[in-house]
């Protein structure tokens, strides 16, 4: 590894690792013949009880039939998996010793069918060796995954391009997850027909996921000044810091979320902005998947993990949940205030993308610029008005910090370092938005 010296242990290499993607209308009636082509013998189909009953686990279906694929459904995925929900899915992969996996779903899903996969090839691996530093052991995944070809229905994680997997770990009352090239699924099939069975404020909530996965992986602190450089490329980490090309993807996500999002959300039978988000989804994956997120997302994992009574609307669900998506962006204007002293140019650039007028601003007000922007474009969408509108008082600010700390895979991304107080006084500016 060439040195350094000027910039001490930091990375001098990024690598880019994304899935095979596949986009079309109907696509989804191929899967059958792409399991053939694998030579599939015992499939997995993973998903959830509400969508199981939906057209998209239909088509797989029909398919499946058509072409005489011997296949197991588990559709017992929880929406926001929490370690118990993974470790269910992971048994009954383990017991079905499938030779590939097919996921039709949210996040939730995909994620839940990265993990039984990953855990059903390394049997003998405790549940925290895969697991995220400092909560889990973070070991490097060596064994050989099974194909897994991943469905998307909402437009918003990216999912199907990534090998990162989050889930609730209940016992310490965050969010983590497993992070790993490995786990990514072999195919992406992006099917627009998907998202037109979505209700408006799921079309929302998951928008909102891209808007950050843009934003943040385009502000995250820049690969060659993350640290430590790894001394094997099996240890750099999937996210990595922003990077030349996910740049690229960044930016061109978040152009079409400037564009289609209020559209996707308001029409549901505006089929173009639907499936232009379908794709913003799959181009902030690749961005993100590769450069990573941090502060909105470091601090959204207590949101959502704490959650106390809030029930979304649109969602049918039996437990209280704050959508991933809406745990993320109630704190994007006060992070994107706070990380903007670093690269303000980078914090302009997507203010304006988001349509702000820059023509007159002055670079020391990029943060104020781009907050602004963010709660103009939040108002618009009728979001909940901050996180005391979800259940928090300033009372809960420090198990809300105290839930962020273990999250340094991603909060040691942000640009700008912060401290607990300065984490605090972001909880704090959040608790109203308007």
């Amino acid at each position: 590894v060439p040195e350094r010296p000027t910039l001490g242990n930091t990375d001098y290499a990024f690598e880019m690792a994304i899935s095979n993607i596949r986009y079309g209308e109907g696509v989804t009636k191929e899967i059958g013949m792409d399991l053939q082509n694998l030579g599939a013998r015992r499939v997995c189909l993973m998903t959830d009880k509400n969508l199981s009953k939906l057209p998209p686990v239909n088509a797989v279906l029909n398919s499946l039939a058509k072409y005489g694929i011997n296949f197991q459904m588990y559709d017992n995925v929880r929406v926001e998996p929490t370690d118990q929900s993974f470790l269910d899915a992971i048994e009954f992969a383990k017991k079905g010793e499938f030779d590939a996996y097919v996921a039709v779903g949210g996040g939730s899903v995909i994620d839940t069918c990265k993990a039984a996969n990953l855990y059903a090839a390394s049997p003998t691996s405790e549940f925290l060796d895969y697991v995220n530093a400092p909560i889990g052991k973070g070991k490097p995944v060596t064994v050989p995954l099974k194909p897994l070809i991943a469905v998307p229905t909402t437009s918003g994680t990216g999912s199907e391009t990534t090998g990162v997997a989050i889930f609730d770990f209940k016992e310490l009352k965050v969010k983590t997850g497993i992070a790993s090239r490995a786990i990514k699924p072999t195919l992406g099939i992006i099917d627009p027909l998907h998202t037109l069975s979505m209700p408006e404020r799921i079309v929302a909530n998951s928008g909102f996921d891209v808007l950050c996965h843009a934003l943040e992986s385009y502000t995250a602190l820049p690969y060659n000044m993350r640290s430590p450089c790894p001394s094997n490329p099996i240890n750099r980490p999937a996210y990595q810091g922003s990077n030349p090309v996910s740049d690229v993807w960044a930016l061109h996500a978040l152009r079409i979320v400037a564009k289609y999002l209020k559209r996707a959300i308001r029409n549901p039978e505006d089929r173009e902005a639907r499936a232009n988000m379908h794709l913003a989804s799959a181009f902030a994956g690749i961005g993100f998947g590769n450069a990573g997120v941090h502060l909105c997302h470091g601090m959204s994992y207590p949101i959502a993990g704490l959650v106390k009574t809030y029930k979304p609307k649109d969602y049918n669900v039996d437990h209280s949940l704050v959508p991933h998506g809406l745990s993320v962006v109630l704190t994007s204007p006060a992070v994107f205030a706070f990380t903007a002293q670093i690269h303000p140019e980078r914090h302009l650039e997507a203010a304006e993308i988001l349509g702000a007028d820059i023509r007159r601003a002055r670079i020391k007000d990029a943060g104020f610029i781009l907050a602004d922007t963010l709660r103009k474009f939040l108002f618009d969408l009728n979001v909940d008005d901050g996180l005391a509108a979800i259940g928090y008082s300033k009372a809960d600010i420090p198990a809300l910090v105290k839930g962020t700390l273990p999250q340094e895979r991603v909060t040691k991304l942000s640009p700008r370092p912060q401290t607990e107080e300065d984490l605090s006084a972001l909880f704090e500016a959040s608790m109203k938005l308007y």
